[in-house]
């Protein structure tokens, strides 16, 4: 039977965790609509047509880091990507880079680990990212992409290009249509945003430190991988993974093995792996899958070593 005092710390931190989060993405949410009204779908395929593939599958981890589009908006992308001719090593490292390195993420990981923490995190995942894109185009995996087409991809996108009036009138225009914009996202994220402070909560009041500790901590070498083939099958929101994460490390659990686990969670979910079933093939997908996981289980094991 819980007992008054700890409901009242569970409320103490749900409001805590539930401030943060709430000032946090209120910015991000603006942030994102903006760089999406300026940084537009197509813009993004003209800057991905450079021939030379090192320098494209730098530009995709960019381009793929500062576009936080959904699942549902980055495989379309990819597609028109790969039917204008784009480099597959750089639209493989956009694909990589846009679940799991994003504004949100980057603000997340500032916010609940610190700068060391956001710095390791970012650097991995964008290295891996242009590595793999480089690798997946060196052995021929071009080759095990669907012969597909866009189908009833959207045509009301806001961009910077088709905004009316003098360079003044135009960015006030930008702006107050990402203002507008991030109500719509933050209200998309905000359901996520009190699951997880609220779960944090739970677990920060009423879960064993020493239950925790033994079953995920840094001591057990085998968390991490667990934790990276757990999130790749679960639909992980990572705005409301991180803030859990943080109740869980303070308590015990390896940082390496919550990374783990959202990388995996978010860099291959089911909705998004069944997207790209309808593009790529077996083999493709078998690659892809484990570029993930790769990248989870090493940023994981880094983390364990360094944080």
């Amino acid at each position: 039977m819980f007992q008054m005092s700890s409901l009242k710390e569970v409320g103490k931190m749900f409001l805590f965790l539930m401030g943060e989060l709430l000032l946090l993405f209120i910015g991000i949410s603006f942030l994102v609509a903006l760089i999406q009204i300026y940084l537009s779908k197509d813009k993004i395929k003209r800057i991905l047509t450079t021939p030379r593939k090192g320098l494209n599958s730098i530009l995709g981890a960019i381009l793929g880091a500062v576009t936080p589009f959904c699942s549902c908006s980055t495989v379309p992308i990819l597609v028109g990507l790969l039917k204008s001719g784009a480099p597959f090593s750089g639209t493989i490292s956009f694909l990589l880079t846009s679940p799991i390195l994003n504004p949100a993420i980057i603000a997340l990981f500032l916010t609940f680990f610190g700068l060391k923490a956001t710095i390791i995190y970012t650097a991995f995942t964008f290295i891996f990212a242009v590595l793999i894109g480089l690798l997946l185009d060196k052995f021929g995996f071009e080759k095990e992409v669907k012969n597909v087409s866009i189908k009833g991809e959207q045509s009301g996108e806001i961009v910077y290009e088709n905004l009316e009036g003098t360079f003044l009138e135009k960015n006030i225009l930008a702006f107050k249509y990402a203002f507008f914009e991030s109500l719509v996202l933050f209200k998309q994220v905000f359901p996520y945003l009190l699951l997880g402070a609220g779960i944090g909560s739970f677990i920060y009041e009423f879960v064993p430190e020493d239950l925790l500790s033994n079953f995920a901590g840094k001591s057990n070498i085998l968390s991490v991988p667990i934790a990276a083939l757990v999130g790749i099958p679960m639909y992980i929101r990572t705005e409301t993974m991180i803030p859990i994460a943080r109740i869980l490390i303070d308590k015990g659990v390896g940082s390496g093995t919550m990374v783990a686990l959202i990388i995996g969670g978010a860099g291959a979910s089911i909705p998004e792996l069944s997207l790209l079933g309808s593009i790529f093939k077996k083999k493709m997908m078998i690659a892809f899958v484990l570029s993930i996981f790769t990248v989870a289980i090493i940023t994981g094991y880094v983390f364990n070593i360094i944080m």
